[in-house]
């Protein structure tokens, strides 16, 4: 069994203390309802997309692996729980993100299981959340993500900005992860200081979650000095496979993405 899973297993089975009460209250009532322990959880693959920073190419990455599963027969559903940065439409906010995902994914599924929370200012999710007077109810996540899980062999949940983003004064999009059981996936964006960003991300992940799953890095700044030393350094130092190195390519399809990744190591 790969190292991840293990460390993942043991995360669940000894969760550090949330710092949310109502967080804590709520996910005793997602497991009392099955979420991420019932019959689904055992058979479908479940991982969660965070990076280095916003802006680094997470739905990139999301997308690739929705068609990377989907290449190996692999029915796959996907998710953007709360989104900034919308834009208004005859439909209602739509955010760009969200709409990559549904095409990619190879479940049926209504926009609002996709993105439930949508917000128009591009601004931090939770702050977006207070000017729309809005509360970000872990509830209604939970069933729009069980839903689309019991339909899915394999289901991508991808964050929002870093992996410590808040949704509120006391809950992170993060805790969404271990409330949900996902495996965790992280992106990390080629610039000037990703080394530091994607350790310290990693010590955050492996402190509050367990082990990464995989990384993925994705280049966003095409004259960037020394990208191999970094590449280099960042397989030498990161605990976890490496799934793909992608080169900026603006123009590029989600499926010619997903040819340059490795999924092995998910399987």
């Amino acid at each position: 069994m790969p190292g991840w899973r293990l460390a993942h297993r043991r995360a669940v089975t000894a969760r550090p203390r949330c710092r949310s009460n109502r967080c804590c209250a709520s996910s005793r009532d997602g497991a009392i309802a099955g979420i991420g322990e019932g019959r689904n959880a055992m058979t479908t693959r479940r991982l969660f997309i965070t990076g280095t920073d916003t802006n680094v190419g997470k739905t990139r990455c999301a997308a690739a692996l929705c068609h990377a599963f989907a290449a190996r027969g692999f029915t796959v559903g996907a998710m953007k729980p709360v989104a900034s940065g919308c834009l208004r439409t005859t439909d209602g906010l739509r955010n760009e993100d969200a709409l990559a995902l549904i095409g990619a994914m190879t479940v049926r599924a209504r926009y609002e299981e996709v993105n439930p929370y949508a917000f128009e200012p591009a601004i931090a999710p939770h702050v977006a959340a207070q000017r729309a007077q809005v509360r970000i109810d872990l509830a209604q996540l939970d069933h729009a993500f069980e839903r689309l899980s019991l339909r899915s062999g394999v289901m991508i949940v991808e964050g929002a900005g870093g992996w410590l983003t808040p949704l509120d004064e006391q809950t992170l999009l993060s805790d969404l992860a271990q409330r949900w059981q996902l495996a965790v996936v992280m992106v990390v964006g080629l610039k000037l200081g990703c080394l530091n960003h994607a350790l310290l991300t990693q010590e955050a992940i492996e402190r509050h979650h367990g082990a990464l799953a995989g990384w993925i890095v994705n280049a966003v700044d095409p004259e960037m000095q020394a990208a191999k030393e970094s590449i280099d350094t960042l397989r030498a130092r990161l605990r976890a496979p490496c799934l793909g190195s992608l080169p900026w390519a603006p123009g590029e399809s989600a499926r010619e993405t997903a040819a340059q990744l490795d999924i092995t190591a998910l399987l």
